[in-house]
């Protein structure tokens, strides 16, 4: 690997050096790993913490094989709402009772938007833009065609995001639905959620946020802003693991006629009296369906203490200084060597993440995995620079970006 200039290693050695954070990577699984150079995907997979290792192996000795079926009563039942009330209070500016945990991101989204749409009866369109993740667009698509309904499209900036100002070109007296990214999974844009929500409500309609590329990075003020209902999976910034269950948030004043229509027993007024029909439990538990998987809710808890340690504001800050960085380094390494920034250059408007593109980033992605560089490529020809604010140190970022600086060099 090339030497790095002496200005951007003693920049990442003194940003290291004076981080309020800087304690907080080497509480992660896998940070001491020589084969790991850097890892910049950590919105895609974040790093187990190190107290979720010794948490898992209690669980199995203790509450799962010394408590058994008693664990159920003592903390189980009540842990998606006990779980959904802190990540509400903590990451989601969520007063308590509005948010639970459980099922896959997918699930919770068609939960949502199918309770949202029958909450506007007789409104026969939804809006979404054609950046918006993959499943998001399927599921809309899905529900359209389930129940007879157009969708509207908003073609957004391909190295931006939806405007307050594109949807308003689009709602209507029609519109039942917005359903939007909280920050674009590819370019990293951050929405202007309060403009869209008063945006959305000023035409009738209901606001529905993907907010998986924002929990955790960027500070969320869901009651605050007027959001409908929201939805984010634990794995990126929060770091649950592969697969650990996605969290849904419905305003309190929704909640007394929503109505989810995947009915099942936990969901249930007093689910153990097992009776004939279904009648839905008050609040928020009545998004819930089956029975949660409990294992999949502990990594969350780890890193909740680390997040609530350091404070969102905190966390944020750390974020635009490592993005900002990246974007530095990018201007006077990569754009020379024919690279192109995909994402806002405006921190306002950026998330957690930034994305680069080259026609040679498919192969050198491949490259870069083996020499212990991490990030993730996305279509047609980005480089995804995923750096999670408590886990990445600004020398990865750094060490990274030198090893794409040099594959390009190869190539």
């Amino acid at each position: 690997m090339t030497t790095a200039p002496t200005d951007f290693a003693t920049r990442a050695n003194t940003l290291d050096a004076q981080d309020p954070l800087g304690d907080f990577p080497r509480r992660f699984v896998g940070s001491d790993d020589p084969e790991i150079v850097a890892y910049l995907d950590g919105n895609s997979l974040g790093r187990p913490t190190r107290g979720t290792a010794e948490r898992m192996a209690a669980f199995v000795t203790e509450a799962w094989g010394g408590r058994l079926i008693r664990g159920w009563d003592e903390e189980w039942f009540e842990l998606p709402l006990t779980l959904g009330d802190r990540i509400g209070a903590s990451l989601l500016g969520a007063g308590a009772g509005q948010t639970t945990i459980g099922d896959s991101t997918s699930v919770l989204l068609y939960k949502l938007a199918r309770g949202a749409l029958a909450l506007r009866p007789g409104r026969t369109e939804i809006v979404l833009d054609r950046d918006n993740f993959p499943t998001d667009r399927y599921l809309m698509e899905a529900i359209a065609a389930d129940l007879g309904l157009t969708l509207r499209w908003i073609d957004a900036d391909f190295a931006g995001g939806v405007t307050a100002g594109e949807v308003a070109g689009v709602v209507s007296e029609r519109t039942a639905l917005v359903v939007l990214s909280h920050v674009a999974y590819r370019s990293g844009y951050l929405l202007d959620a309060p403009a869209i929500a008063a945006v959305t409500h000023d035409a009738g309609a209901l606001l529905l946020l993907d907010v998986c590329h924002s929990v955790g990075s960027v500070e969320i003020e869901l009651d605050s802003w007027g959001v409908d209902f929201a939805a984010g999976c634990t794995y990126k910034y929060l770091n649950g693991g592969p697969g650990s269950p996605a969290f849904a948030y419905v305003a309190a004043r929704h909640l007394p006629h929503f109505r989810q229509p995947i009915w099942g027993w936990m969901g249930r007024e007093n689910p153990f009296d097992m009776a004939q029909g279904y009648i839905p439990a008050p609040g928020i538990r009545r998004v819930l369906s089956a029975s949660p998987g409990i294992i999949g809710m502990l990594p969350i808890q780890d890193m909740l203490d680390l997040i609530e340690e350091a404070g969102m504001p905190a966390v944020r800050a750390k974020s635009l200084a490592l993005t900002a960085f990246a974007l530095d380094l990018v201007h006077d390494w990569l754009i020379p060597r024919g690279v192109t920034i995909s994402s806002p250059l405006d921190p306002a408007r950026r998330g957690g993440h930034v994305t680069i593109d080259h026609p040679a980033f498919r192969e050198i992605t491949a490259r870069l995995w083996h020499r212990g560089v991490m990030p993730d490529f996305r279509r047609p020809h980005g480089i995804r620079l995923g750096m999670s604010p408590l886990s990445t140190t600004f020398r990865e970022v750094l060490a990274g970006i030198t090893a794409i600086r040099d594959e390009l060099d190869a190539s």
